[in-house]
């Protein structure tokens, strides 16, 4: 192998696709067996509809550098992929298509329609598993899964069954999140707060006693409400229980305007007495706190609302919550079909009409939209299905009271725990037709009956020939979801799962890596269904995770939400593979919810992005979001950032070229010398060892921004700016024993290749190629760098007086070119150095580094003096208390070295004058602990040592 085999230039575009190619088809990314630790990972499961975004790029990042660091250290490794059928997604995109053609899923009917799904599943569905590739995320393809998959459907029935005949799953009317346009409840994740500037409408309700007021005399209440239409089913008014105006209205009757129903005061401490009137009219069947203050005063429940979100004919009235429709009261007749906002404004406009609209405030709300439709979330009392929460969650506390189950960071398990100590029942059904139909199946007199199959229902209940017909609605995809570690791993809940060596090996998984945002609806949901499924060969429950590595949301560079209509969002197939202005414009205005934000997103984008986007590559990308993974909860994206990481891949190939120039046509040692390495291989050798420590703590941890940082530290600051500068003038000295120069050239080779796996988890393709291409120099190699070793720190190999001579020779070398700098000097000057004030055990450093000094410093000579031997006048720079001195004769500017020196004594003086202000304050000497106070004074004695230092120098300038 030579240098040849690279190209001149770094071009990720040319290495990347190749190496997934060849790690994919040589099935580098399948778990192999035969090891005594495992690890596993499963993919959260992307949206089958979705593209790649941000936070599919970080999560991919992380993972990824996790499963492939486990890889190497010797683990068995399965990294489980697969998509989620994403029902209402799916079910809009393909009913969009068919909108294209004049048709609707009711034209096709159910069976046809979802064979259309299926279709568009198949030619375009897997378009962001070809994206996930490009990140070079090293799952196991040939076990990819699919929710809908006959598998994995088989185990939503079983487990949907099971709960059902242990009284977990039941069938109730209880208030949900309503989409009226896509006609289906909704999750919490799936509705979206909007900020927007609205109303507060003050009422005037009557009281129903004639001779009954207020303590200010009035005979009615006032009740703020910013959705006066829900007024038609109010039943009752609620204060706060201490407020002292209306105490001794606790208990009477008040009537509703409109409708001239009489309800009940209530006092509740759900009432804020300082918002609005201190009274607020309670609709427990449209508002979800309404609906649990009317659970705590038995109220009954009036829904007013059809599916589409318009006024119903008849109201549905419910005794109390959980309980059916006993009565049906009429609407007003002149509401009656009117959708809620129009009926808003003839609601309003009768209240200003008849005088009971008191008056009416601007008001900031939060408004609920569901976040495909984009319509405003109406809250309805449906019949859903449900799973009965608090059983399974008991079990899901102790898993992470007792460690079975820890969050990274730990301030998370705080969070997990509120929420499941608060936990309500979740609604399973959605009024869709893409998706996992509920195995239900009900009879004309109103039966229901819960099993696998029809068939297995007629034999369970005895029904032959009845007729039957099942439930249209389908689960909630995080039913499904909540199912993944172990419904992707062949888990069929009978005993054959002990021999499927795939579950037994790789679950418990090791580690779920996700955001803070799904805590609830994912992370604790799996936790509760697979400690209730899943047991081992002893019949202990299993945990679906031993670790939940919690990271942050993916932010643009100012902090903000990326989102469409902000035109702030980023692609990473944008960033790893370029992408120019105007077609960057058409995908960030293309789609938008609202077109009228598409002239200002094109404008921001067009300022933001001159000339578009350039390719960075996948390393490069990933490297930056390595290097963002901290324990913070938000990720501010920075261009820059990935930017400087193209740079540094830029770096270790152009150091790689230079390694394999100098050493492929050359002897290099096969076996190390110890006894040959100077300072500079016992240095670099040492930092080897800490860094892979360093590194290797920082996995663990799972603090990969360290891991980023020290990986970053050693190649660039250490292996590429200081030694490959020292062995250069070693390498072409012949007085150098060739032997020595062999050992040189294998430590430059062997050191760069460790680097190079350190680096691997996290850059894969770069290292890859170079590590191909420089191992057989070493006469070693492999078929892939992935499947080598992981380096591990080799303790007998730190050096610290090695360390402590490079620092040293550092810091002289640093004080030499900063006095070259300040005085105009080329590095083609070789300068005369003298040093000064040097200890005994400086002196003795001083020997072993002056060959590695003079060659990087580019210094002609390296001379002792005493502390008090004359010198001539001289630039000099301090370390600490020891003087390196240039001699100026000949070399410089008396003037410009005055001007310069005027500076370095004004910014000693500045220093000098804030301790001496600081001593000088009475208050900080008394208060401050007397260490610090003589840190203090040290400070201020040295400071003044070095003005009058530079003082004297200026005085000598001044007699040239």
């Amino acid at each position: 192998m030579s240098a040849d085999n690279l190209s001149t230039n770094y071009n990720p575009a040319n290495i990347e696709s190749k190496w997934y190619e060849t790690w994919e088809n040589h099935g580098y990314f399948k778990p192999t067996f035969d090891k005594e630790n495992s690890f596993s990972i499963v993919l959260p499961p992307p949206n089958v509809t979705g593209s790649l975004h941000m936070g599919h790029g970080f999560n991919n990042a992380v993972m990824d550098a996790l499963t492939r660091y486990h890889r190497m250290k010797g683990y068995n490794t399965l990294w489980q992929p697969g998509t989620d059928h994403a029902g209402i997604a799916t079910q809009m995109v393909v009913e969009r298509q068919l909108g294209q053609q004049g048709l609707s899923r009711h034209d096709l009917g159910r069976e046809k329609f979802i064979e259309k799904v299926w279709e568009w599943k198949g030619q375009s569905g897997g378009n962001i598993t070809r994206q996930i590739r490009r990140l070079g995320s090293s799952v196991d393809w040939s076990r990819e899964r699919f929710t809908m998959d006959d598998e994995l459907s088989d185990v939503v029935k079983e487990v949907f069954v099971r709960l059902h005949e242990d009284g977990l799953i039941y069938r109730g009317k209880r208030l949900v999140n309503w989409d009226v346009k896509l006609q289906t409840a909704l999750s919490d994740l799936e509705v979206e707060s909007h900020d927007e500037q609205g109303s507060l409408w003050h009422f005037k309700y009557y009281f129903a006693d004639k001779n009954l007021t207020t303590t200010d005399g009035k005979n009615y209440l006032v009740v703020a409400t910013t959705r006066p239409e829900t007024l038609l089913g109010d039943t009752a008014v609620a204060v706060y229980p201490d407020d002292e105006r209306y105490q001794h209205l606790i208990g009477k009757m008040i009537v509703l305007p409109i409708t001239g129903r009489e309800v009940p005061i209530v006092a509740d401490d759900y009432v804020e007495k300082d918002f609005g009137t201190g009274c607020v009219k309670i609709t427990p069947a449209h508002d979800f706190n309404d609906y649990d203050v009317g659970k705590r005063h038995e109220l009954p429940l009036i829904n007013i609302f059809d599916l589409h979100g318009c006024v119903l004919n008849h109201f549905d009235y419910i005794a109390k919550a959980g309980e059916p429709i006993s009565q049906n009261p009429p609407a007003p007749s002149d509401y009656a079909g009117l959708d809620r906002f129009v009926a808003r404004k003839k609601l309003i406009e009768q209240a200003q009409n008849e005088g009971w609209l008191e008056k009416i405030e601007p008001h900031a709300l939060k408004v609920p939209k569901g976040d495909r439709s984009g319509v405003v979330i109406e809250p309805l009392l449906t019949d859903q299905w449900y799973v009965k929460i608090a059983p399974l969650a008991k079990p899901a506390i102790e898993a992470v009271q007792n460690g079975d189950i820890k969050f990274v960071p730990e301030q998370y398990t705080n969070m997990y725990m509120a929420w499941m100590r608060d936990i309500q029942d979740w609604c399973i059904s959605r009024q869709l037709w893409w998706g996992h139909r509920i195995p239900a199946w009900y009879d004309d007199k109103g039966g229901i009956y819960v099993g696998r199959d029809e068939t297995e229902v007629r034999q369970k209940h005895n029904l032959g020939d009845t007729p039957l017909r099942q439930d249209d609605d389908v689960l909630d995809t995080w039913f499904s979801s909540a199912l993944w570690t172990f419904s992707t791993l062949g888990w069929t809940g009978t005993n054959k799962d002990f021999d499927n060596d795939i579950l037994q090996k790789f679950h418990p998984t090791s580690v779920l890596v996700t955001g803070f945002d799904i805590i609830f609806f994912w992370v604790a949901r799996m936790i509760m269904m697979t400690l209730h499924f899943v047991k081992d060969k002893d019949g202990k429950p299993q945990v679906p995770f031993k670790t939940v590595y919690v990271h942050g949301l993916v932010r643009d560079g100012e902090g903000q939400k990326m989102s469409k209509s902000k035109g702030n969002v980023l692609d990473p197939l944008d960033l790893i593979d370029g992408i120019d202005l105007e077609s960057l414009v058409a995908k960030r205005t293309t789609g938008l919810m609202n077109p009228k934000d598409a002239p200002k997103i094109e404008k921001a984008t067009r300022k933001e992005f001159a000339d578009g986007i350039a390719a960075f590559g996948t390393d490069a990308l990933r490297f930056a979001f390595a290097s963002l993974a901290s324990t913070g909860r938000d990720i501010n994206f920075d261009l820059k950032r990935v930017e400087g990481y193209r740079n540094f891949c830029n770096k270790i190939y152009n150091a790689t070229r230079f390694v394999l120039m100098n050493c492929q046509e050359q002897a290099i040692g096969t076996e190390p010398r110890p006894d040959l390495w100077g300072l500079p291989e016992q240095w670099i050798v040492s930092r080897l060892q800490k860094c892979e420590k360093a590194v290797a703590l920082a996995f663990e941890t799972y603090r990969l921004d360290l891991a980023a940082q020290a990986i970053y530290d050693f190649i660039w600051n250490e292996y590429c700016d200081w030694y490959l500068e020292l062995t250069k003038p070693v390498l072409n000295d012949p007085a150098v024993s060739s032997e020595q120069k062999s050992e040189i050239r294998r430590v430059l080779l062997s050191v760069l290749e460790v680097a190079l796996r350190l680096a691997h988890p996290i850059m894969p393709f770069i290292t890859e190629e170079l590590w191909q291409t420089m191992t057989p120099l070493l006469g070693k190699g492999g078929e892939s760098i992935m499947l080598s070793a992981y380096p591990e720190c080799d303790d007998s190999k730190i050096n610290e007086q090695a360390e402590s001579d490079m620092a040293w020779l550092q810091s002289l070398i640093g004080a030499v070119r900063n006095i070259r700098g300040e005085m105009k000097l080329g590095n083609a000057v070789r300068l005369p150095v003298l040093i000064q004030g040097a200890s005994d055990e400086q002196q003795a450093s001083l020997v072993r580094i002056d060959s590695q000094f003079k060659a990087l410093a580019k210094v002609e000579s390296l001379t002792i003096v005493g502390e008090n031997d004359e010198v001539p006048l001289s630039s000099q720079a301090l370390i600490g208390s020891l003087k390196v001195l240039v001699p100026m004769k000949g070399l410089i500017d008396p003037t410009a070295e005055i001007a310069r020196l005027q500076k370095v004594r004004d910014k000693l003086q500045a220093q000098a004058d804030g301790i001496a202000k600081k001593l000088s304050n009475e208050g900080f000497v008394a208060k401050a602990p007397a260490a610090v106070v003589e840190v203090e004074r040290t400070k201020l004695s040295e400071l003044e040592a070095q003005i009058g230092e530079v003082e004297k120098q200026l005085g000598e300038l001044g007699n040239l």
